[in-house]
């Protein structure tokens, strides 16, 4: 989903059709920049490219005429809409019903020009991001303790509506399993997979790499077509995962850590959604191989919004 980063900006990726009429849609990193009046799309997100790399595309907000859903003329081309520029239209994918629906929202009300009427002067609002994104997305979290582990959860969406628009599809670049992960070949079952951003042990560079949660441990691998993980951490090693709200040397969005007995594993998610979806499906993993009814001693200590384990 769409989402506002430090910068006040709208973030997230989408598919984008760069060659008009080609029919392939390549990954990217998308920056809505409203104080700019810009779209700017890039390979990955810039936290993560080579100093000084630059943006591989762009959008003045002042050619855009209209965004608006294009699933019917690009009936092959998933959760697809179209950016109007000119003689120029930019299709797009989005990663499910919801994020095509925020994103059309988003992009829409970026673009719309108010005219004064007479006699209201130039007292006009410019609504921030933050607005913006309001009118299309609230969402509430609850905490329930589950075998002595805090999990917060989302409990419902407010929104536009969207003439009920689904809100429930499946992201297609999250939880996607590797291809050689057949159902026959599955020694584990797999609870979460996808590509996160994390911190190097040594070089402190940052690398995307893909992620598989299994019932016995969390792995990565370079990419998701890889047979062997770079490495696994078994859940038993993990003692604490939290969200990274505040950090000295790491001004990230969507940054969790995750500590183990031999090191602190700072993971970057694409979005804040994916981000809590990870610290819940890690701590729901950690709880259901330690089982229910553990003795007071082996409970997690609950402070704040940290979720830690007992060592």
């Amino acid at each position: 989903m769409p989402y506002v980063d430090r910068q006040n900006r709208f973030c997230g990726f989408l598919d984008i059709e760069e060659n008009e009429n080609s029919g392939r849609f390549l990954r990217r990193y998308f920056i809505l920049d409203t104080e700019q009046g810009s779209l700017l799309w890039y390979m990955d997100n810039p936290q993560n490219l080579p100093k000084g790399a630059g943006n591989v595309g762009s959008l003045n907000l002042s050619y855009i005429s209209k965004v608006n859903d294009a699933t019917k003329q690009r009936p092959k081309a998933e959760f697809c809409f179209v950016i109007n520029a000119g003689m120029r239209k930019f299709y797009l994918q989005a990663n499910d019903q919801q994020d095509l629906v925020e994103w059309i929202s988003v992009l829409n009300n970026a673009i719309k020009i108010t005219v004064p009427k007479p006699g209201e002067g130039h007292n006009t609002h410019a609504e921030t991001p933050q607005e913006l994104l309001g009118t299309v997305k609230q969402v509430s979290y609850k905490t329930e303790i589950i075998g002595g582990v805090p999990i917060i959860t989302a409990t419902q969406e407010q929104g536009e509506g969207h003439n009920g628009a689904d809100r429930g599809g499946v992201k297609r670049a999250q939880n996607q399993m590797p291809y050689f992960l057949s159902r026959g070949a599955q020694d584990q079952a797999i609870i979460k997979a996808g590509y996160c951003v994390k911190q190097g042990a040594v070089m402190k560079n940052w690398k995307r790499r893909y992620f598989v949660l299994d019932e016995n441990s969390l792995n990565y691998y370079k990419t998701d077509m890889e047979r062997e993980p770079l490495r696994a951490i078994p859940l038993k090693e993990i003692h604490k995962v939290q969200e990274c709200k505040q950090s000295e040397h790491m001004m990230r969005d969507n940054l969790f850590e995750m500590v183990t007995s031999s090191r602190t594993f700072y993971i970057q998610a694409d979005s804040p959604e994916d981000m809590h979806s990870w610290i819940k499906a890690i701590s729901g993993a950690i709880v259901a191989q330690r089982g229910p009814g553990r003795s007071a001693n082996t409970r997690v200590r609950c402070d704040s919004d940290v979720l830690t384990f007992p060592k």
